[in-house]
């Protein structure tokens, strides 16, 4: 299989072309998304290549985008609107939740409705009021949803690719901060990778540390800082956020008896409140220490001077790691 370098932003382009290059019904539709290729330039080139009928700009209406993807799925095509920041879903939230959701369980399993919302989130690229917010546990918390956060290349396109073949609807948030923070390889074929399942990074015996997106980053970095001090952190990437691989938690936690979470979303109402409960119902006997969380502040996402401040750092992780080994 011949493999090239890409950035998580070119995985997405490139997960939309291999598809869209496959399967006739599979189209892409969003503000700016045709001739300007993206306001990320996540879909640069497919305009080109396919057209107006599969690649299509839409008005300045959220709402809209997703309420006519929603009635594109439902007669068979299997759309993937962009919105261009994750803070600009909330006019749209009526159709999620309202239809998107539902179609299944609407139809009494006689439809299904194949589309995939895609959206850049989360912080740290300096970005004004609403391009900054890192509200995955909205969409987690709503049943009929699947929940997808890559952190690398490789797995964006691969997720992404399963994502549209999904027969329900998925929602794909992509860490925008990580966008062209490195590169990786990833093959030029299609493949998967199985939405619901976590990736094992790293495997230590002291500690587990569970993360997603542009976190994934900085914990590596200070598991690797901490391997000096003796501390030897197992990491889990979780990549999709719903469904939660509970297994792969629940047996990474037995191995070590200790948890930090990090994530980037608010504390209160956060992923880690929800992992701190599973490791609470299936591996309570097995608990050395208090689950550590390692989160943003319960307060709006901050303008730019003080993003520094509220997004998870490398020093805050290790002390998370080390509160959590020393008890």
């Amino acid at each position: 299989m011949s493999a090239q370098n890409l950035t998580i932003v070119q995985a997405v382009r490139d997960g939309l072309y291999t598809e869209m290059n496959l399967d006739d019904e599979v189209l892409v539709m969003g503000e700016d998304v045709g001739k300007n290729g993206g306001v990320f330039r996540a879909t640069e080139g497919l305009w080109d290549e396919f057209g107006d009928d599969r690649v299509i700009d839409t008005p300045l209406a959220e709402s809209g985008i997703i309420g006519t993807a929603v009635g594109m799925a439902a007669m068979g095509l299997k759309p993937v609107p962009e919105i261009q920041f994750s803070g600009f879903m909330y006019p749209g939230f009526d159709q999620i939740v309202s239809h998107m959701s539902r179609f299944r369980t609407r139809t009494r399993g006689r439809y299904t409705l194949p589309m995939v919302l895609r959206a850049p989130y989360g912080g740290g690229i300096r970005a004004p009021e609403s391009h900054s917010e890192s509200k995955e546990m909205f969409y987690a918390h709503e049943a009929g949803l699947k929940v997808v956060i890559p952190s690398t290349p490789y797995d964006t396109k691969g997720l992404l690719i399963s994502a549209i073949r999904d027969p329900d609807p998925v929602v794909f948030l992509e860490p925008k901060l990580i966008y062209r923070a490195f590169r990786g390889e990833v093959p030029e074929e299609d493949y998967t990778v199985p939405i619901g399942e976590a990736a094992v990074r790293r495997e230590g015996s002291d500690v587990s540390v569970f993360t997603y997106g542009a976190m994934t980053r900085p914990t590596l970095e200070a598991v690797e800082n901490l391997e000096e001090e003796g501390i030897d952190a197992e990491v889990v990437d979780l990549r999709s956020i719903s469904p939660l691989d509970r297994e792969t938690i629940v047996e990474s936690f037995k191995k070590t008896g200790r948890a930090v979470v990090v994530h980037e979303a608010p504390k209160t109402g956060g992923l880690g409140g929800e992992i701190t409960a599973i490791i609470q119902e299936e591996a309570l006997l097995y608990q050395e220490a208090p689950v550590k969380r390692v989160a943003g502040y319960d307060v709006p996402y901050p303008l730019y001077a003080l993003e520094d401040y509220y997004l998870p750092s490398v020093a805050r992780v290790e002390d998370g790691i080390r509160e959590a080994v020393n008890f």
